[in-house]
């Protein structure tokens, strides 16, 4: 497999996840084939004209967007079997990490995989928790006629996301430990980065936990950073179909752009959040 780290924001990167051809040979397991009869069953949903199949389909993406993106990244990494444990320690399966050197130097590519890795992982075994405590709350709907049980499956499906992403963090933890990774800057995504047009959106305040920092990269191509303690933006949305059409990876697309969108919505509440507090505190003044 191949691992890339795409910062989306001088405080915010993704990771994404490429799952090489597998051998002919290697068994499907059956979380990959529910996983695939699921996605066949929502894109037929999708296709329908009217009906309840094309509300849910309609909620169910507003509700998927919002879905933090560093959730989707750590759940594009396979669970670490015990099969995959014994490839990867015989070197059997190289994991390469692919990653733009403009950006980000090459001593804190480890400690960004190692912050996403491990940032969220209290907080995926808490909500897989709490959702199997909601699920026998929600079975009671399933009695009613006609209407399906959503509440029910949307926590199976949360349950199952959760779990994904905190298997996919203890998988990249594996990998860091036993130094099994190969890290690889790429010229490729350099020269999407350096081709971003300017200038960037940006908030004088960063949008990331404290626990984040060290995700912030170093600098920004071309002009001088105008926020260097706050938050700017490193790729939208053009660069983003740039960035997948330059790797050939058609299905990082809806990846980049759904985090771009949910990193270019946090900068832009914040400025508007840091506008109305100084508006107020010039509004005080006045009244002094």
């Amino acid at each position: 497999m191949r691992l890339y780290l795409l910062p989306i924001s001088t405080r915010r990167t993704l990771l994404y996840c490429q799952k090489l051809d597998a051998p002919a040979t290697q068994k499907q397991t059956w979380g990959d084939w529910l996983q695939g009869k699921a996605a066949r069953t929502w894109s037929d949903w999708e296709q329908k004209e009217k009906g309840w199949q094309k509300k849910v389909v309609s909620y169910g993406n507003y509700a998927l967007r919002r879905i933090p993106y560093e959730e989707w990244g750590l759940k594009s990494v396979p669970p670490l079997s015990q099969r995959r444990k014994q490839v990867e320690l015989r070197g059997d399966e190289k994991v390469e990490v692919v990653y733009p050197k403009s950006l980000l130097p090459l001593g804190k590519v480890s400690k960004i995989l190692e912050a996403l890795a491990t940032e969220r992982e209290s907080l995926h075994k808490q909500r897989l928790a709490w959702c199997f405590v909601g699920m026998p709350v929600t079975i009671p709907i399933g009695l009613l006629p006609v209407i399906p049980n959503l509440p029910f499956f949307y926590l199976i499906y949360r349950a199952w996301s959760h779990w994904r992403a905190y298997a996919g963090g203890k998988h990249i933890q594996f990998l860091l430990k036993n130094n099994l990774l190969t890290y690889t800057p790429s010229p490729v995504v350099d020269a999407v980065y350096a081709g971003q047009e300017q200038p960037l959106p940006s908030t004088p305040e960063p949008t990331t936990s404290p626990n984040a920092e060290l995700l912030g990269n170093e600098k920004v191509p071309g002009p001088e950073n105008p926020h260097p303690e706050g938050e700017t933006m490193l790729l939208n949305q053009a660069n983003g179909r740039k960035m997948t059409q330059a790797l050939d990876l058609p299905q990082l697309e809806i990846e980049l752009e759904r985090a771009i969108w949910q990193v270019e919505t946090a900068v832009q509440l914040s400025k508007e959040d840091i506008a109305e507090e100084n508006s107020r505190g010039g509004d005080e003044k006045k009244t002094q």
